[in-house]
């Protein structure tokens, strides 16, 4: 059977893809265990679907890794989850730079314990000068406080003279994100069937193609993530254009 890898139009990748990784709890009661069993396997999709994106040189790769709405799960689950993606970045460390990756963080990074942000950085600076794709993890992020933190800081450049009311653009706000160095998401992934965004880069996605697959994070391979550039490649992005106003570019 043909791998929709062999399918792909290597002309028309997405410059960034956006994964909302979810399903790790169900996938664990399914089989009889704890939410952080299933946690702990998630690690091999996260695997997957960076080699994928490598693969087929897909230059940015966001993972939403743990959301600002996370830190009111059960204590013993937040624990686990800093664990492991404390373990996780120590880990893979060394396959992420031989894979020449550049690892990027955003989100309120201040409320990650000191030991994850320590692991963090030292895997953004060792990595900073690579240059064959972009792995970036939202960690303690929310796309409202990213907008709300960003609408202050623009305020404040008003208040201080430093910017004028006309001068605020769409740019000057992408400017004051987070994202502020990585071009908009093109397709935006969810897995476990689950239809909603979840307070996810929802300033990035305004043109994103939006797909959701009806399976739980645990079990996503790169025949999954293949499946889902195929069918973006096969959707017709119009950016509010007709159909007819993009064939007269062609």
């Amino acid at each position: 059977m043909q791998s929709f890898k062999d399918k792909i139009n290597q002309d028309q990748l997405p410059q960034h893809v956006a994964i909302i990784m979810d399903g790790n709890g169900r996938w664990a009661k399914s089989r009889g265990e704890k939410r952080t069993f299933g946690h702990k396997h998630a690690i091999k999709a996260v695997r997957e679907a960076v080699n994928a994106c490598n693969e087929i040189h897909i230059p940015y790769l966001t993972l939403y890794t743990f959301s600002s709405e996370n830190w009111n799960r059960p204590e013993d689950e937040v624990d686990t989850l800093m664990s492991l993606i404390s373990e996780t970045i120590i880990l893979e460390a060394e396959e992420i730079f031989s894979k020449g990756l550049r690892m990027h963080i955003i989100g309120d990074t201040e409320k990650l314990p000191a030991e994850v942000r320590e692991h963090m950085q030292h895997l953004v600076d060792i990595t900073k000068n690579n240059t064959k794709g972009n792995l970036i993890l939202a960690l303690s992020y929310g796309s409202q406080h990213e907008i709300l933190t960003a609408v202050k800081k623009i305020s404040s450049k008003v208040k201080n003279g430093e910017l004028s009311e006309d001068m605020i653009t769409e740019k000057v706000f992408e400017d004051h994100l987070y994202t502020k160095d990585f071009p908009p998401v093109d397709l935006l992934i969810r897995t476990s069937g689950e239809v909603r965004i979840s307070n996810f880069l929802l300033w990035q996605i305004a043109y994103a193609e939006l797909q959701f697959l009806d399976i739980l994070w645990p079990d996503f391979g790169k025949e999954d993530f293949f499946k889902c550039i195929y069918n973006y490649q096969n959707k017709e992005r119009r950016f509010g254009k007709t159909s007819e106003q993009l064939e007269e570019n062609i």
